[in-house]
């Protein structure tokens, strides 16, 4: 097992490790006052651009990719973590066929490094919370055309609903089409799409019920 060697404890080596530890605890200080900077918030010039965002609610810095921030709508107290993507449409500066094509509820919370990617209707209901890298999506890309590219042919897309007080964990994936009833669990890692009924735990890809909360 490989071992450090000893500092030596010098007067020399006293300063420098006294300057290198001022200096992290600068660059920790400049990156809180970076985030507090960056986020996005209603009264920001970035947080008006948006269809609606509520009161107390904030997009916290870095975000990774926002556009078309007219078609997305978010309600009052919700937060969404850095490195979120927020998007409606294929591109900056679509018109899109629906308004709002996503709608995000109060009280939510989406955690870091997630995604909530529509085209058509995405509608996230009050009080839904996410772990760290969920993504939710209402196209899928086209592809029963065998001789053409998946890249050309052209997509579908069908509504997502995710009912209120519900749970995403970490990494789960929420296809198109999918409807999530109301205080839903659903387990890190699955993939989901159909109909889930209210008052469940699901798991698993593709997720299936695993509990019923209401049962007796």
């Amino acid at each position: 097992m490989l071992r450090r060697p000893p500092v030596p404890d010098t007067p020399w080596h006293r300063a420098a490790a006294a300057v290198k530890h001022a200096i992290g605890e600068l660059v920790h200080r400049a990156w809180h006052e970076v985030q507090e900077l960056g986020a996005i918030g209603p009264d920001t010039r970035r947080g008006r651009a948006f269809g609606a965002f509520g009161p107390g609610s904030v997009i916290c810095f870095p975000p990774t990719a926002i556009f078309n921030e007219r078609y997305i709508h978010i309600g009052s107290g919700t937060v969404i973590g850095p490195h979120a993507v927020l998007s409606a449409g294929m591109a900056p500066g679509q018109q899109c066929v629906t308004d709002p094509v996503v709608r995000i509820g109060d009280r939510c919370l989406l955690g870091r490094g997630s995604g909530i990617v529509g085209h058509l209707s995405i509608e996230i209901g009050d009080d839904v919370w996410t772990g760290h890298h969920v993504y939710v999506t209402d196209q899928n890309h086209g592809f029963e055309d065998l001789d053409r590219p998946i890249s050309r042919q052209p997509p579908t897309e069908r509504p997502v609903r995710v009912g209120a007080g519900s749970w995403l964990g970490h990494g789960t994936i929420v296809l198109p089409g999918t409807t999530i009833g109301r205080h839903v669990v659903v387990a890190a890692g699955s993939v989901v799409r159909g109909d889930i009924p209210d008052n469940c735990i699901v798991a698993g890809n593709p997720a299936t019920i695993v509990r019923r909360l209401d049962d007796p």
